[in-house]
């Protein structure tokens, strides 16, 4: 998402994550924005990595459209990657990524519903509305379903379809308090099984990390007023606050923090393995 990131920024921040011991790789989305498209640059990492999980942290599905296409390509890159896909979804907040893509701002909750419907279908062996079924075949199982979104709509719908749910940057709302939504959401619907649970979180590291939080949230959440403060009031610019908010987190029942950087220097994911070198899988 960062503005000038190149593939050898991409391609060498998914290897060397992989090599310090990080768990997985997120993308975010936006359709009127100058980034990557989120697969093909999941797709990309999965060539250059062979254990990393791969999470599109969110997709912005309603915008898709078609559910037997995204389906498709969701599947083909659960293959291409030996099952390490999980698939974030959400509506997102921008209405120009609606208006671009032809789909509708107003009913994206519904169609959302509507497309996580044909995902199971087809992923299922369904046949598509009647075409004929939709491969490739999933040896590893379908991609595991999270749902991003801190409105009780969303928390309902990661109750009703979703294997976990997916905690943004910006809230006004303390995460322990979303967490307890979620929950009586995962009851309301009768699920027993414990929902997976992430947050995301943007982060610089070094000198110039305030300047690199301003630089690149303030183009990224531009007029979205309170929200664009709370993010940029919220990122992680110090050693010791990456390390205090991988602890919270960890405290209050998350159990995958992905870290959004701010900055696409290599350099800044250095001195993120050394913020957390305590907490990284493999090392």
């Amino acid at each position: 998402m960062i503005p000038g990131a190149g593939p050898e920024h991409i391609l060498g921040w998914a290897m060397q994550a992989e090599e310090s011991g990080f768990a997985g790789l997120g993308v975010l989305d936006r359709i009127v924005y100058g980034n990557y498209e989120p697969l093909i640059t999941l797709a990309s990492a999965a060539a250059v990595t062979s254990r990393i999980r791969l999470t599109t942290t969110v997709l912005l599905g309603a915008t898709r459209g078609s559910g037997a296409v995204l389906a498709k390509q969701a599947a083909t890159l659960q293959r291409m990657a030996g099952g390490r896909l999980t698939l974030g979804l959400a509506v997102g907040g921008r209405e120009d990524d609606y208006t671009a893509t032809g789909t509708s701002f107003r009913s994206r909750g519904r169609d959302l519903d509507a497309l996580i419907g044909s995902l199971r279908d087809v992923w299922q062996g369904g046949t598509g509305a009647g075409a004929g079924p939709i491969g490739p075949p999933l040896p590893d199982g379908a991609p595991p379903l999270l749902i991003g979104g801190h409105s009780d709509a969303a928390m309902r719908r990661s109750a009703r379809h979703a294997q976990g749910w997916i905690s943004g940057s910006g809230s006004a709302e303390p995460f322990a308090d979303r967490l307890a939504r979620l929950h009586h959401a995962w009851r309301e619907e009768g699920r027993a099984d414990r929902p997976r649970v992430v947050a995301l979180a943007y982060f610089a590291l070094g000198a110039g990390a305030v300047a690199s939080v301003e630089r690149y949230l303030g183009a990224c959440y531009s007029g979205t007023g309170p929200y664009l403060r709370r993010v940029v009031a919220e990122a992680l610019t110090t050693p010791q606050a990456v390390a205090s908010a991988a602890a919270a987190h960890a405290a209050a029942g998350c159990d995958e923090l992905i870290l959004l950087p701010c900055d696409a220097d290599l350099r800044q994911l250095t001195l993120l393995t050394e913020a957390l070198r305590d907490r990284l899988e493999i090392l």
